[in-house]
């Protein structure tokens, strides 16, 4: 085990003590943490905020114990390891794995990790766009390959939850792609910024059925459409995309249950209902295609949308802004 030498003996941390409005965020100091077996230490140079976070400090994750450092995600440097294959000075993001729920996650300078969900990369990226890209670009990514999407496809794809950050992401890739797209935004303040990614259609989405809008621009609905506003729209989604095409539900911004769903009467015959998790990218499984998307936005094939960048000290501040419904594209903390 090797253990790099540090000056300080402490680190900063946003500490959730409570379920609550976005006050209950506190810095504290804290000891930095030791290296167990199994586990090395994260000097944490970067995080992407979610969605996911705001709901935990709210306490609708019954399994999270207060007090707890939130974030799902970050990106950083080894501090100190006990993994060979992990030597000090790498550089690596962590993504899921319980992170931020059932064990202290990324809104601090240092994180204690298990290894196996440490993906080491290469990369010349900044970190606040680094930081961008593990939890969005990988479900963004894996989504698209649910769908079948990939540099060859031909065919439409329709994004339903626009301006979230996967959304925004799965166009970026989808748009790099040539595929013809189209994405979706409930404010149409916001459409110049969708546009801005290089979309061919934005549709205004006021909560009822996107047909009319939808068969204005492809009468026969698109090939594939990827779900991220989940339950709210799925079914209006089955029925939007062109019979024999795919739906990919990957996102749960109206909540995640439908209610009396009934399979055999809402799924039109021949068409394809699928799901995508981010789980199943954590760790080894997403250390190549996090890679390859790193070399991407590295090559200009596309590139993050970054809606604001805010400091450790403000993540209050943060999570009331992605509260309010206030940011398009990816909010991103820096120690």
């Amino acid at each position: 085990m090797k253990t790099m030498t540090r000056v300080n003996t402490t680190m900063r941390a946003a500490i959730c003590g409570r379920a609550g409005d976005p006050e209950v965020l506190e810095i504290r100091e804290l000891p930095i943490p030791e290296v167990r077996e199994g586990w090395s230490l994260v000097q944490v140079k970067g995080a992407g905020l979610n969605r996911s976070e705001l709901r935990t400090r709210q306490g609708h994750s019954p399994s999270v114990r207060f007090p707890r450092v939130l974030g799902i995600e970050c990106v950083g440097i080894i501090a100190a390891s006990t993994d060979p294959a992990l030597p000090e000075g790498t550089t690596v993001a962590a993504v899921m794995g319980e992170m931020g729920r059932d064990f202290d996650g990324g809104y601090a300078e240092y994180a204690l990790l298990p290894n196996s969900l440490l993906m080491p990369i290469t990369t010349t990226l900044p970190w606040e766009i680094l930081a961008a890209l593990p939890e969005s670009y990988l479900t963004a990514q894996g989504s698209l390959d649910t769908l079948g999407i990939g540099p060859d496809t031909k065919g439409r794809l329709l994004i339903r939850g626009g301006t979230s950050s996967v959304g925004m992401a799965a166009a970026s890739i989808a748009v790099g792609h040539g595929i013809e797209t189209a994405t979706t935004t409930r404010q149409p303040g916001r459409i110049d910024a969708l546009r801005a990614t290089g979309v061919d259609h934005v549709l205004v989405d006021d909560g009822e059925s996107l047909a009319a809008s939808m068969h204005a621009i492809w009468p026969d609905g698109p090939d594939y459409v990827l779900d991220l506003v989940g339950a709210r729209t799925a079914v209006d989604s089955l029925h939007l995309v062109r019979r024999g095409g795919t739906v990919c539900v990957s996102g749960s911004l109206s909540g995640w249950l439908i209610s009396d769903f009934e399979p055999i009467a809402m799924i039109p015959s021949g068409t394809r209902l699928t799901a995508f998790h981010s789980k199943n990218r954590e760790g080894g499984a997403g250390t190549p295609v996090l890679q390859r998307i790193i070399h991407d936005i590295e090559s200009g094939a596309y590139r993050p949308t970054i809606d604001r960048i805010f400091r450790l000290d403000e993540i209050a501040a943060a999570h009331r802004y992605m509260e309010d419904n206030q940011a398009t594209g990816k909010v991103v903390m820096l120690p």
